[in-house]
């Protein structure tokens, strides 16, 4: 069997009592105290997570812009110096290779971020259609990556950033070579909760430092550290996408939901034009609603849904929310049965169970 991979924070687990389990190779923690308790200290107060197993390929060079422009769904030439943007990456028949961040730090220099278990699969993708004036490095093995997550997460990070007021870090916005109690780190407002907060860029061997600095400094606030069990809660409750549920190579950005980051209108062509311009004309043959259930049972990633005895489609991802105690769930099914209040049922253990389709996000964060 393969040896599982591991962060640079693997031993810092131990001290704040991490369960860890198998994640796409990553042998990372899926809790410290509770998935509960770290999920509500992320919607109220604050929580840091590890991310370090998310990779970073840089591209450099004259022909970045028109080569990203290729390869990407949404408009990089929107993208001002110390802008970040969320986009797709697809295939020609429009199915989704990755979903990912690209920092700008200059019309020739930019940062993607891209998810852990497609770190190869996106940099062979990439490396396969490199143009001339284009330089590709995996850095995935130099960065740690941290999230600080929550209400206090900027009252939090500002102890350890004197020099830097990140009130001015506005939001998809980042700045470089912050100094957060001596490490030198990328900050960006970015996050996957739905909530305000930090992800923090910084060289492998200062990540433990950094880690054991945030969590002592948010102890008066009320920090949690956090693992992938309520990272993803809270993205499921914001609606937001998960690589190899909501999106993979057949699924495709628009039957995701995720259209608002596919530009079929820019100049420059890219891989899946085609298709996701045709979906977003006549609109796509699946499509990713939010459900709630009316009978008791949790709709599970991979439960079938069904319209009568007709299947329509499956689960992408479902729970019971810890902010709304309900039990919700993302569905993928065919357009037609995709409208507010449709009926359907989700099978769970051989049993037909009523749900109806809801709005989603089911989550939105207060309004200050």
């Amino acid at each position: 069997m393969a040896q599982l991979k591991r962060t640079p924070l693997f031993d810092a687990y131990k001290e704040n009592g991490g369960k860890c389990i198998d994640f796409g190779g990553w042998e990372l923690p899926v809790q410290f105290s509770s998935i509960k308790e770290e999920h509500e200290a992320v919607r109220t107060k604050a929580g840091l997570f590890d991310v370090s197993h998310m990779g970073e390929v840089e591209v450099k060079g004259s022909g970045s812009l028109d080569y990203l422009q290729k390869m990407m769904t949404n408009d990089i030439s929107r993208i001002k110096d110390g802008g970040a943007q969320y986009t797709a990456m697809c295939y020609e028949n429009g199915g989704t290779v990755d979903d990912l961040l690209v920092y700008k730090f200059g019309v020739n220099h930019y940062l993607l971020v891209v998810n852990a278990a497609n770190i190869e699969k996106d940099y062979q993708w990439l490396q396969e259609h490199v143009d001339e004036n284009v330089e590709l490095k995996n850095l995935s093995e130099d960065y740690a990556q941290l999230a600080i997550q929550g209400p206090l997460a900027e009252q939090i990070l500002q102890k350890l950033a004197s020099e830097t007021v990140l009130s001015d870090i506005g939001f998809f916005k980042f700045q470089n070579d912050v100094d957060l109690n001596g490490v030198k780190a990328l900050v960006s407002r970015t996050g996957y909760t739905g909530e305000d907060g930090f992800e923090i860029y910084c060289p492998a061997e200062s990540a433990s430092a950094l880690w054991t600095d945030i969590l002592k400094a948010g102890q008066p606030e009320g920090i949690l550290p956090c693992g992938l069990g309520a990272r993803d809660t809270l993205r499921f409750e914001a609606n937001l996408a998960l690589y190899g549920q909501e999106l993979s190579a057949d699924i495709t950005p628009i039957e995701a939901g995720i259209g608002f980051a596919v530009k079929v209108d820019k100049e420059s062509d890219f891989y899946g034009k085609e298709t996701l311009k045709e979906q977003k004309k006549e609109g796509a043959p699946r499509k990713l609603v939010g459900i709630e259930m009316l009978e008791r049972g949790i709709p599970r990633h991979g439960y079938k849904v069904f319209v009568n005895d007709e299947e329509i489609g499956e689960v992408t991802t479902g729970t019971q929310s810890p902010t709304l105690k309900k039990n919700i769930g993302l569905v993928l099914i065919k357009s037609e049965f995709s409208s507010l209040d449709t009926e359907l049922s989700v099978e769970i253990r051989n049993k037909k169970l009523k749900a109806k389709v809801v709005p989603t996000p089911f989550y939105k964060r207060p309004k200050k």
